[in-house]
């Protein structure tokens, strides 16, 4: 029995040593190349909310819980997870770099703490993605044993998980929003005065219809006593891939219960009030419909819904100023986040 005890005592003594011999860290990497831009890809790393939509715990765990707290995106954005597969966990981002990284801490301050980490390289018209999961476990000589089973593992869900990611990102409109000039803000009601018409889809015959509603739209506000309060507008109604419904509009101050409002042509109206975004649009007006791809792509990847008509605001005039510096604001309505 003595011999026995030794033996063991010996045995245990063997695994310890050889236990703290293998590496205490262990870092796993994967990678894809995926036919999107890189903010594109980036919108659905930073926002643990659209990782449901890729994520192999969802693959894994089907029923998994994901409940998410802090900031909605980006640094400080916290998401937790409960799935009788996949266990419970935490994981916080910690660092973001647009467009190009995304560190994660994965349960932090508990004995099983490691990091995630998200690389975004660009390559032509595409954007390399590499994945890294690194775990230092200390003094932990069980997990060390385990280490090499666990990264097996790992490389295999975050493999699943970058597939997922590719096929969603490359559905997704295609047009590079990186370096637009969006913001969110909430705008108040205005008075306009507004004529309604239509136009074929093309810049010559937009501006050419803008230009004649306008007129109408000016003789109006003179013939009331109103006064122009702002920049132009044109808000888009309805597209039909062949006709183009818009309104012109001028906003106007001095409107009062005598001022007709339901006119046979020029009328009276309120503008849209609420959350929108905001892209800011220098030069041509010929290249505008590349902003609006802009906008919807940027939508699309950061999964936030339009809540009502489009318009553009005209604040510069083509007689003062050259075509390459005209600027535009396009206006989307949105649901709230």
């Amino acid at each position: 029995m003595q011999k026995l005890l030794y033996g063991v005592a010996a045995l245990i003594v063997l695994l310890i040593v050889i236990g703290f011999a293998l590496p205490r860290s262990h870092d796993v990497q994967v990678s894809i190349e995926i036919d999107a831009h890189p903010a594109t890809v980036f919108a659905l790393l930073n926002d643990f909310r659209r990782h449901a939509l890729w994520s192999p715990l969802v693959d894994s765990d089907p029923n998994v819980r994901m409940l998410f707290s802090g900031n909605d995106k980006g640094v400080g954005a916290t998401m937790s997870w409960d799935g009788a597969v996949v266990g419970s966990g935490t994981q916080t981002i910690v660092e973001s770099q647009p467009y190009d990284r995304i560190r994660i801490v994965m349960n932090p301050g508990e004995p099983g703490e490691a990091e995630s980490r998200f690389d975004l390289a660009a390559g032509t018209g595409t954007t390399i993605v590499s994945w890294r999961f690194d775990a230092d476990y200390g003094m932990n000589i069980a997990a060390r044993y385990f280490a090499s089973i666990l990264g097996r593992i790992v490389a295999r869900e975050y493999a699943s998980g970058l597939a997922n990611l590719k096929e969603l990102a490359e559905s997704l409109p295609s047009a590079d929003f990186g370096d637009a000039e969006i913001e969110h803000m909430t705008v108040e009601a205005i008075d306009i005065a507004y004529l309604s018409t239509t136009s074929r889809p093309e810049a010559a015959a937009v501006s050419d219809a803008l230009g004649d509603a306008y007129f109408q739209v000016l003789n109006f506000i003179d013939e009331h006593g109103l006064q122009v309060a702002g920049a132009p507008l044109s808000i888009t109604r309805t597209f039909s891939g062949a006709e183009l419904v818009f309104d012109a509009a001028i906003p106007v101050g001095g409107v009062t219960d005598a001022t007709p409002r339901d006119a046979t042509s020029v009328k009276i109206g309120r503008t849209y009030a609420g959350p929108v975004i905001r892209i800011k649009h220098v030069g041509s007006y010929r290249t505008l419909s590349d902003t609006h791809r802009r906008i919807s792509a940027y939508l699309a990847a950061h999964g936030i819904e339009r809540n009502g008509a489009t318009w553009e605001s005209y604040v510069t005039d083509p007689g003062d100023v050259p075509e390459e510096d005209l600027l535009t604001y396009i206006y989307y309505p949105v649901k709230p986040i």
